[in-house]
C-alpha cells in the first residue's frame, strides 16, 4: 500500500504538468484507476510468464499490477513524457518493470505469455495490436467500459477465441476480457 500511496502522491503531482489521467478523475484516482487495475491481480496471477501491457499510459493497469505483484512487466507506451513518468514511478517504487517507449506496432521482437490493456483501442484492433507480441497459448487480460457487448459482437467477426467475460468491480457496465486461444478468422 505504502508504494501505491508513492505512486498515486506522483501522480497528482506530475498531472500537473503532464496531462497523464483524465482531470475529472483524479479526485476518485484510488476508485477510477487504482482499483480497476489491481482488480487483474489474481487473474494475472494464475498464468506464468512473462507479460507485457499495451498503451500503458501512466502506468494503468501495468505498473500498479508489477507493483503489487513483484511481477516483472514490460510497459509499452509511445508518449515520451509518460514513460518519463513510468520511469519516475518504478524508481521510486522499486517496481520491476523494463519500459518500452514505442508503438505497439513496431514491438515484434519479443512474446509475451500475458498482455493486459486498458483504454487503448476498440477490441477488434486491441486483439491486432496483440496478436504480434502473443505466444500461441498467451491469455489476454482486457478492460473494457460500457461499449464492451458491443465491442464483443464485432471482434467475434474477425476473431476466433475464447472468451470469459468477468464483471468489472469499479463499474457495473464495465468487464474484464480474459480472451484465449485467439486466431484470426479466415
Amino acid at each position: 500500500m505504502k508504494r501505491l500511496k508513492r505512486f498515486v502522491a506522483l501522480l497528482e503531482k506530475w498531472q500537473s504538468v503532464k496531462n497523464l489521467v483524465g482531470k475529472s478523475t483524479l479526485p476518485d484516482v484510488w476508485h477510477r484507476h487504482i482499483l480497476d487495475s489491481a482488480q487483474l491481480e489474481p487473474l494475472v496471477a494464475k498464468v506464468p510468464g512473462s507479460m507485457a501491457d499495451i498503451g500503458s499510459g501512466a502506468g494503468f493497469p501495468g505498473l500498479v499490477l508489477a507493483i503489487m505483484t513483484g511481477r516483472h512487466v514490460h510497459l509499452i507506451e509511445s508518449d515520451t513524457g509518460k514513460c518519463a513518468f513510468m520511469a519516475e514511478v518504478a524508481r521510486a517504487t522499486d517496481a520491476p518493470v523494463t519500459i518500452l517507449n514505442r508503438r505497439i506496432e513496431s514491438v515484434t521482437d519479443i512474446k509475451f505469455a500475458v498482455v493486459t490493456a486498458r483504454a487503448v483501442a476498440r477490441l477488434v484492433e486491441l486483439i491486432g495490436l496483440a496478436e504480434p507480441i502473443m505466444e500461441p497459448d498467451s491469455r489476454c487480460f482486457f478492460l473494457k467500459g460500457q461499449r464492451v457487448s458491443d465491442e464483443l459482437t464485432k471482434a467475434l467477426k474477425r476473431w476466433n477465441m475464447i472468451v470469459t467475460r468477468i464483471p468489472s468491480v469499479t463499474d457495473e457496465d464495465a468487464a474484464i476480457l480474459k480472451l484465449e486461444m485467439i486466431a484470426r478468422k479466415p
